[in-house]
């Protein structure tokens, strides 16, 4: 008979000049929530799946980044910037339905394409297109742990464009009921049923101003600076944990600008935890709205 590895201290390094903390994990051998492949893949995956005709890497960095410095073969261009609108065409920061069937008309992406997204920036970015092509009703749409740089370290890279016949996208918008974005009042209410809110962004905008109750958990700790990759599945959810982010909790994840809580999103969506809502204004709707705060460090 097998006997159960020990529990384990390990110091994690927190990004941006926090202090490191202690933190007990279990080991890989005991941990029972595997990062979701449906939801993170890795290079490895992709290189494998690449030819596929249904899977289309999609390229979320500058359009000079994707021609100058090259990209995944095969990979469509759909730079941040024309899938974010300032203007609250629909709710926050989206795009409006309209637009972002354009754009992937123009990338010729079907409905039915699995979608694998990644930037050059920790996947923060990509995980902003992840949010926005789930809201849209894309079924099947992934991110790429390590982004473009773990890409390029192992696998073929190329700058020579790849041209796409133009399909007829039809975006399908996710119901309120099915749609893990809120707005402020589902906040208020979530926050009368104690409800876990969570800050993604970094500690001196935490210190500066924060939802009444909210735990601090910066998006970058969930990633190696080294390998650029997402922690390690026992480490990541031993750090949740340490942050009071557990499965048993109602989670509402916030920023600024709804750019960053969608990585983290994604993350938690990956490690299964179900009940999960991204409030789309973010603080920049909260303080428009009124909305009460507070101040200091966590």
């Amino acid at each position: 008979m097998f006997g159960h590895e020990p529990e384990t201290i390990a110091t994690i390094s927190v990004p941006r000049g926090d202090v490191p903390v202690p933190v007990r994990y279990r080991p890989q051998s005991e941990f029972t929530h595997p990062m979701d492949e449906s939801v993170v893949v890795s290079p490895d995956w992709l290189a494998a799946n690449r030819d596929r005709p249904d899977v289309r890497p999609v390229d979320v960095r500058d359009a000079w980044e994707f021609d100058a410095i090259g990209h995944v073969p095969g990979a469509a261009s759909i730079p941040f910037d024309s899938y974010r609108d300032d203007s609250d065409v629909d709710r926050g920061t989206l795009p409006g339905a309209d637009a972002f069937g354009s754009l992937l008309s123009t990338a010729g992406i079907d409905p039915d394409d699995t979608l694998v997204a990644y930037d050059d920036t920790h996947g923060v970015f990509a995980a902003r297109f992840y949010v926005t092509a789930l809201e849209y009703g894309h079924d099947d749409v992934r991110l790429l742990n390590g982004d473009y740089s773990a890409w390029s370290r192992a696998y073929e890279t190329t700058t020579a464009a790849t041209e796409f016949e133009a399909t007829s996208y039809e975006p399908h918008p996710l119901g309120r009921e099915e749609s893990p974005l809120v707005g402020c009042e589902a906040v208020e209410t979530a926050r009368e049923r104690d409800a876990l809110l969570v800050d993604t962004r970094e500690r001196d905008e935490f210190a500066e101003a924060h939802l009444p109750g909210a735990v601090r958990f910066d998006w970058r700790e969930a990633v190696d600076d080294e390998t650029r990759r997402l922690l390690s599945e026992a480490e990541f959810e031993a750090l949740l944990e340490s942050h009071g982010i557990t499965r048993d909790r109602e989670i509402v994840l916030y920023c600024n600008t709804a750019r960053r809580i969608s990585h983290t999103y994604v993350v938690l969506r990956a490690l299964g935890y179900e009940d999960v809502a991204v409030y789309e204004g973010s603080l920049t709707e909260w303080l428009a709205m009124d909305g009460e705060i507070e101040t200091g460090a966590p």
